[in-house]
């Protein structure tokens, strides 16, 4: 474990969103202990620590927890093991938590509210008809049930799909877009590529993250922090292109009945037809309850692509 010195955070889970909180926490000079199953990174953030556990055991939370002032959920479950998975994992990080007397912040999706018209606000009811939806609805409801029940301080923060560093296979740009940008072949995306869509950059979600952390304000309730301006999926392959320098990007936009099709034969495809409305429909979202309390402060797309591209070439090179 870490020396003994304050102030310390805990960063539960080591994928992108876990690398950026603990990025933005060591640059506001936290000390930052990172948790994974293995305790083991490739390329760990310089000054972050990490250590080993099972956050499904509710022991081996509380002492990846022991001695944080607050814990961030930044962990994750494959995309075809959600409702499985989900439910431990976020059993035993909340009793963790709990145990350690660590404030918890949830790095949440939307997913929980379903389609829905018109812009996403906190407000809305959790309307998820989908599988994926609904376990995240109800992760949500429990977390917020321990808080008002006084067990642990908590609060949640939900984000858009989101891109930037290491987002690779959890990210449109990563997985479908950039890398087939820099091999010169065309971008394979979903839905409707003319309908505005919010993307989150990975940075402004953990600077989000970070201040939910350290405001008491923030406590026992959801919140949608800041993303840049929504943008079409063809607007934003198009600050791709021009970032990689490669003319204006081919695109393969897949229709949902394909992707409902193959979704017969490819688990990951099953899973992304019952996301399909969040790509054929306006789908922004109202992130003001947070600019109102803490203001708010976003990467324009256009840097925030520009760094995401310059991190895959580098990594392609």
């Amino acid at each position: 474990m870490d020396a003994e010195r304050d102030p310390l955070d805990v960063v539960l889970g080591t994928g992108p969103l876990g690398r950026a909180v603990a990025e933005e926490l060591l640059a506001r000079g936290r000390r930052v202990r990172l948790v994974n199953r293995s305790g083991r990174l490739a390329e760990p953030p310089p000054g972050a620590g990490l250590h080993a556990a099972d956050l499904t055991d509710p022991g081996a939370a509380a002492t990846a927890c022991a001695g944080a002032e607050v814990a961030y959920l930044c962990a994750n479950v494959p995309y075809t093991e959600w409702p499985e998975r989900w439910p431990p994992l976020a059993a035993g990080i909340l009793e963790g938590a709990a145990r350690a007397g660590a404030r918890l912040v949830y790095g949440d999706n939307l997913y929980s509210y379903g389609p829905v018209d018109g812009p996403l606000h906190e407000d809305l009811p959790p309307a998820a008809t989908g599988r994926k939806g609904r376990v995240r609805a109800r992760i949500a409801a429990d977390f917020l049930a321990a808080h008002r029940a006084g067990r642990v301080r908590v609060t949640i923060g939900r984000a858009s799909d989101f891109y930037g560093p290491w987002a690779t296979a959890s990210s449109l740009l990563g997985s479908r877009v950039i890398p087939a940008a820099l091999a010169g072949r065309p971008a394979q995306v979903i839905g409707d590529v003319d309908v505005p869509h919010t993307f989150t950059f990975l940075r402004d979600y953990a600077r989000g993250l970070a201040t939910l952390g350290a405001r008491d304000e923030a406590l026992g309730r959801v919140w949608h922090v800041p993303s840049a301006e929504a943008l079409t999926q063809r607007e934003l392959l198009a600050l791709v292109a021009e970032e990689v320098g490669s003319g204006p990007l081919r695109i393969q936009a897949a229709p949902g009945w394909l992707v409902r099709a193959l979704g017969l034969v490819s688990p990951i495809m099953r899973e992304l037809a019952e996301m399909l409305y969040e790509w054929k429909r306006p789908y922004v979202v109202d992130h003001s309850r947070f600019a109102g309390a803490f203001g708010a402060t976003t990467t324009p797309h256009r840097e925030a692509v520009r760094e995401t591209v310059a991190w895959h070439r580098a990594r392609a090179g």
